[in-house]
């Protein structure tokens, strides 16, 4: 499937369809079932990388859809190719062989070179000069560990990876069936550092500027109303920010964070309309009543902005300990509530915090 922002779809309130996904309610063991939607945010996604080695770990989850943008896509199919391989430990060990590849480079989200000298490089040149090869090492690290033929084929879970098309404005997600390394450079390429991707003849950027990451496709494809985000955006500051590099680390957070707003905006309108009866009886099963939990990084939030592309290793696995510690507070606070009640006040943490 593959959708855009001004598609009849783009709201995500609807019915998933009739074919049956992976998992589904309750999963392969009799398990809550549960859609991942996976942040961006280049080397902080070690922090998501984190959170599902806890909750691979855990083992009472199962899960049905997995969405992303950015590393956050990475993490979704990597996860995907671990567990063809050999289930929960396959998926867990996919995931640290990736990041493990990712700490032996430089660069791979970006570039290794911080300060004023290296933002004024990158204002003042484009990637086709700075970069005409448009090198990425990630390429070969996906290309490697990742059987995007397999993939396409076998795949235990749903998978939506969104990019954005540069001439039109509109976000494409691509689903399982599409999936390839093209799709995760495209769904990854900040257009400061490489050349935008091209695919079926359209140029794309980053997917975390419209879908970060795509929450509406787990309404049409898959059964589950469980939806867990893991976020690595701080969505609130204590103060406004006056430096130039807070300034622009708060811009970026703003940024990716916005589409996700609004995909929460959409889901609670139809929570306000079904839990006050605003609809009439025969109405109600064409809206999904979704029931939405998160994993938040509230401590990434001291991070600048230029540690997104920071990818030494100790770095990598400090950020996984986090991510760790995260998912075991959630399952320790949150589990209960899986597949019975929201466990995040979407209206409060999302749309009106006051």
């Amino acid at each position: 499937m593959s959708g855009s922002a001004d598609s009849p779809r783009r709201n995500g309130t609807g019915p998933a369809r009739d074919k049956a996904p992976a998992g589904g309610a309750r999963g392969r063991n009799s398990h809550p079932t549960v859609n991942l939607g996976l942040q961006g945010g280049g080397s902080h996604g070690a922090f998501t990388w984190g959170v599902l080695d806890r909750l691979l770990e855990d083992g009472r989850l199962d899960f049905e859809g997995l969405s992303g943008a950015s590393a956050g896509a990475m993490n979704a199919v990597v996860m995907a190719q671990g567990w063809m391989d050999g289930g929960r430990d396959g998926a867990r060990e996919a995931l640290e062989r990736f990041w493990r590849s990712v700490g032996g480079g430089s660069g791979i989200f970006g570039t290794e070179m911080l300060g004023a000298w290296a933002d004024l490089l990158m204002r003042t040149f484009s990637p086709y000069h700075l970069n005409p090869a448009n090198l990425n090492p990630l390429r070969g690290i996906l290309d490697t560990q990742v059987d995007f033929e397999r993939l396409r084929e076998e795949s235990p879970f749903r998978l939506f990876v969104s990019a954005t098309n540069v001439r039109t404005s509109h976000v494409r997600v691509f689903a399982t069936q599409e999936m390839s390394v093209d799709v995760l450079l495209a769904s990854s390429c900040l257009p400061t550092v490489f050349h935008a991707v091209t695919i079926d003849g359209e140029g794309y950027w980053d997917g975390g500027y419209l879908a970060d990451p795509p929450l509406f496709p787990f309404f049409y494809e898959c059964r589950s109303r469980d939806l867990l985000v893991i976020m690595v955006n701080p969505l609130a500051r204590d103060r406004v920010p006056r430096n130039p590099g807070e300034i622009l680390d708060r811009l970026n957070e703003i940024t990716f964070n916005a589409s996700l707003i609004s995909e929460m905006r959409a889901i609670a309108f139809v929570q306000k309309l079904l839990g006050e009866g605003w609809l009439k009886p025969e109405f109600e099963s064409m809206l999904r009543n979704v029931l939405v939990h998160a994993v938040r990084a509230e401590g990434l939030a001291g991070l600048g902005s230029e540690s997104k592309f920071t990818t030494a290793t100790p770095f990598l696995l400090d950020l996984r300990e986090r991510g760790r510690e995260a998912a075991g507070a959630w399952l320790a606070e949150n589990f209960q509530h899986v597949g019975k009640r929201s466990s995040v006040d979407v209206r409060r943490t999302f749309l009106s915090p006051t």
